[in-house]
């Protein structure tokens, strides 16, 4: 009972580090999946620490298709650029149905989000710029409404539109935060010019050929598109750019204080768990006061007293650090198995560093709150312990 504030405390430190790191993982390998040579321009300005406009759900008109053909055309270390739009609706074939996100892309999506078709085979220049109603199917989506048939060469209806599946996308799993296996993918003129009515695009993303060109392609991207819009000098931009690398050490600094904050609230309980660990051993000072007269009186010196009072208070904390960490890395298990069954990319991180802020906080609380205690039976009378009742 006198370790368990201690364990408590320690488990609680170690699993919040190992959730906070677990998390921090989950985030990265999102967007390490995306991947890490990206840039993506955003409709509307932003201050560059800030989030875009559109993060806020405001619809900006002023990224356009031929803003992307001219990335791909005029930026130098650009290998492969694709607009965006996003809209939803209820995919069907025959009587099986499932609600799907649509996205309509230009051809060059493969290679910028580096995938590929495992059915049929992708859309072409020409049925883009033909605004033809071409689908290819995300796995689950495709698995959903044909149920082990043959999708391709079959007409799916989406919203109130027929279009033909021409291929099924590899299995992708979660990246960015959107399950890839439920999505559509649909000609870009498609999207705008049949599903959705509009001559804007909701996003742009570039592939950069090497990380090392970011800058670079970030800076010509920003000129050509400040010349394209016919931006002033004196003109803030009409867009956003941002590059998956940034965004990667933007999250990773943010959640790094998210996980130390948590874990220094969770180490007020071994605040809680040394006091009672005071107390008992004040309690057994007064129970053994009459030990401690006995060993004064055949020659223990007060040193001698408060080195064995101390050594007991830190005996029982560490007993209860090594618990806790036991407790604690056994729990953060659980919590990346039952996360990784759940679909998530979620790594289990027990770092060295936890495991040795277990000890070391074990050892100085069983210090600090054992010290009072030891002081206080060192200073005993000897005569007047041997005659304590």
């Amino acid at each position: 009972m006198t370790s368990l504030g201690i364990i408590i405390g320690i488990a609680a430190v170690i699993v919040i580090i190992s959730a906070g790191a677990g998390a921090q993982s989950l985030i990265v390998n999102q967007f390490n999946a995306i991947g890490t040579n990206l840039i993506g321009i955003l409709p509307g300005s932003s201050d560059e620490d800030g989030p875009p406009a559109s993060a806020f759900g405001i619809i900006l008109q002023t990224l356009k298709y031929e803003d992307a053909q001219a990335i791909a055309q005029s930026v130098p270390h650009v290998t492969a650029v694709s607009s965006y739009n996003t809209g939803m609706a209820t995919a069907s074939y025959q009587s099986a149905k499932t609600d799907a996100t649509y996205y309509g892309v230009m051809p060059e999506y493969l290679d910028v989000e580096d995938t590929g078709v495992d059915k049929g085979r992708f859309f072409d220049n020409d049925e883009d710029r033909g605004s033809v109603k071409v689908a290819v199917l995300g796995w689950q989506v495709a698995r959903d409404l044909f149920e082990g048939q043959e999708p391709v060469g079959k007409k799916v209806k989406i919203g109130k539109e027929f279009f033909e599946v021409i291929g099924v996308m590899r299995q992708r799993g979660v990246s960015g935060f959107q399950n890839n296996d439920e999505i559509i993918l649909i000609p870009a003129q498609t999207a705008q010019k049949i599903m959705l009515g509009v001559r804007h695009v909701g996003f742009i993303r570039a592939k950069v050929d090497k990380k090392e060109n970011l800058p670079q392609a970030v800076d010509d991207i920003r000129l050509l598109l400040r010349d394209r819009h016919n931006l002033l000098e004196s003109k803030v931009d009409d867009f956003n750019i941002r590059n998956t690398a940034d965004a990667i050490k933007t999250l990773t600094s943010i959640t790094d204080v998210l996980k130390f904050f948590l874990a220094a609230i969770a180490g007020i309980s071994l605040l809680v768990g040394g006091v009672g660990v005071m107390n008992i051993m004040l309690a057994s000072v007064n129970e053994r006061v009459r030990e401690i007269g006995l060993r004064k009186a055949v020659g223990a010196k007060p040193n001698d007293i408060m080195v064995q009072f101390l050594a007991e208070s830190i005996t029982v904390t560490l007993t209860g650090g090594v618990v806790g960490i036991i407790i604690g890395s056994l729990i953060s298990a659980l919590v990346a198995i039952v996360a990784r069954y759940l679909g998530y990319d979620w790594d289990l991180v027990v770092s060295p560093l936890s495991i040795f802020m277990g000890f070391g906080v074990a050892f100085v609380v069983g210090l600090i709150f054992g010290i009072y205690p030891a002081r206080r039976a060192a200073k005993l009378n000897s005569i007047e312990a041997l005659r304590w009742e």
